[in-house]
């Protein structure tokens, strides 16, 4: 079978012919039909680098068919099922029921198409992070950031009764889709200063909740941005990743503030898989409006190259395994 693997050299991305993965007793074989590209990751700590990459870490999820089972998965999955799989880009691809309690490959209803499956656990992801961030009614919410997770983040908050959802890009089509699928209020931080527009919107307070998901090195100023435009007794979530050095966590700024990381929390991931799942099929989260590419599998170098030096033109860039 072939997947995509990226050696030695910066942007080296290729494709590899290996052997089918060994399907165990409580295995899943996925034939994939369609696999999200997902920026932050792959470009900013994969693409990026110089070392060779684990071939296993190449790549966030699949949508596809189930191909084979091992005999205890048996009990949960049968060949011809509809999935999602957390996996590399791959044509097949294989995932325990065990991996993170379960949660790495989980039925497909037959109402969200192959190509939106792809992103439900980046969907699963943002449900999750606007639950954790304790979204009150008559709050103000910011959102730093309309990438992938930004978006899926702020459609997420959008469940919450806030007072108003306010959302911050620099990329004018990132912003306009941003408006087009749920914010009440746009800012672009290439036009406008985001914390003054923030603390000119509440009248000198800050914002209840901001939800830093900008990542690399414009995430340094971002985060700075969030300890600036917070209220007194604010929640401050941080979702991006990869900034590359040290973050501006001023003591002074944070005093009064609650900081939360990432995952922090007891919440059942697969409960947060249903709601996701529950959100994408009711219509409450679209993710069909995020999708701007589709390479064929063999154009998966061309992909890549798009999200690293056209960062502008792309949002979901999705690679397709089978027609």
């Amino acid at each position: 079978m072939l997947r995509v693997a990226k050696p030695e050299g910066i942007g080296n991305i290729i494709l590899e012919d290996v052997p089918m993965p060994a399907v165990g007793a409580r295995d899943v074989l996925v034939r994939n039909q369609v696999s999200l590209i997902s920026r932050g990751s792959e470009i900013l700590r994969r693409y990026m680098h110089s070392e060779a990459i684990d071939p296993a870490i190449m790549g966030y999820s699949v949508a596809g068919v189930v191909e084979d089972v091992g005999a205890e998965a048996a009990a949960r999955f049968a060949p011809g099922d509809r999935v999602i799989a957390v996996a590399p880009h791959a044509q097949f691809v294989v995932q325990g029921m065990d991996a993170m309690d379960g949660t790495r490959v989980w039925p497909l209803p037959s109402s969200i198409p192959f190509e939106q499956g792809a992103f439900l656990p980046l969907t699963c992801g943002a449900v999750w992070w606007a639950q954790i961030a304790g979204i009150q009614p008559g709050d103000t919410v910011v959102v730093l950031g309309q990438g992938l997770v930004g978006n899926l983040v702020m459609q997420a908050a959008r469940q919450y009764l806030c007072e108003r959802l306010v959302t911050v890009d620099v990329i004018d089509g990132r912003c306009a889709l941003s408006a087009q699928l749920g914010a009440d209020m746009v800012i672009n931080a290439a036009k406008d200063d985001p914390v003054a527009a923030v603390m000119d919107l509440t009248h000198g307070k800050g914002a209840d909740v901001v939800i830093d998901c900008v990542g690399g090195r414009a995430g340094v100023t971002s985060f700075g941005q969030a300890l600036d435009m917070s209220a007194r007794g604010a929640t401050i979530h941080l979702i991006g990743l990869y900034h590359g050095e040290a973050l501006p966590l001023d003591a002074g700024k944070i005093q009064g503030k609650k900081l939360i990381g990432g995952y922090f929390t007891d919440l059942s991931r697969a409960v947060m898989q249903a709601r996701a799942i529950e959100l994408v099929a009711r219509g409450r989260i679209q993710l069909a409006p995020l999708i701007s590419h589709r390479f064929p599998f063999t154009a998966a170098k061309e992909a890549y190259d798009l999200l690293y030096e056209r960062l502008a033109e792309a949002m979901g860039v999705l690679l397709i395994w089978e027609e």
